[in-house]
C-alpha cells in the first residue's frame, strides 16, 4: 500500500508504527505521534532554542504549528483514501508560556465532519496537565474532481 491508497487513519497508524516517516515539519517543530484513533490524535512536542522569540519565550508560531498539526490530523484521520485537506481557519489561544526543552502533550478531536468541511478542537498541556493553549480549526476537504 502507498500513502495515497491508504485512509487518513491508516497513514497515521503507519506513522505511529514507524512504517512511514513523520512529515518533514516534525524536523522543524519536534513532534511525535503517540496515539491515533478515528477523529482523535495525540502528539508530543518539545520547543528548543530554535523556537524562541526576541524576548526569549517560545514563539507563538510554535503553538500555532503544533495545534495546526494535531487539529488537521484529527480531521485527516476520518478521511477516505486519496482525500486530502487544507486548513481554512486556525484560531489559537495561548493561555500560559510554553516551556522550552520540556515535552508537552497536544491532542485534538473532530467535532464536525461533512463532505466538504471538517472542524476540530484541541489543546496543548504540560506534563502535569496544565492547559497551555487551546485551538480550533476548519479544514476544507479536498476531493478529486469527478471526471466528465
Amino acid at each position: 500500500m502507498t500513502p495515497t491508497s491508504m485512509t487518513g487513519l491508516e497513514v497515521l497508524q503507519a506513522i505511529l508504527a514507524g512504517k512511514l516517516p513523520m512529515p518533514s515539519i516534525a524536523e522543524t517543530m519536534p513532534m511525535q505521534v503517540i496515539e491515533i484513533g478515528k477523529g482523535f490524535v495525540k502528539f508530543t512536542a518539545k520547543a528548543d532554542k530554535r523556537h524562541l522569540n526576541p524576548a526569549g519565550g517560545v514563539h507563538g508560531g510554535f503553538f500555532a504549528t503544533v495545534l495546526d498539526s494535531v487539529l488537521g490530523n484529527a480531521v485527516f484521520s476520518e478521511l477516505e483514501a486519496g482525500i486530502g485537506y487544507g486548513t481554512v481557519d486556525l484560531a489559537v489561544k495561548m493561555l500560559a508560556p510554553l516551556p522550552m526543552d520540556e515535552e508537552v502533550i497536544a491532542e485534538a478531536r473532530v467535532v464536525h465532519l461533512s463532505r466538504r468541511m471538517g472542524v476540530a478542537e484541541g489543546t496543548i498541556r504540560n506534563q502535569s496537565g496544565k492547559l497551555i493553549a487551546h485551538g480550533t480549526t476548519t479544514c476544507l476537504i479536498l476531493r478529486p474532481e469527478a471526471s466528465t
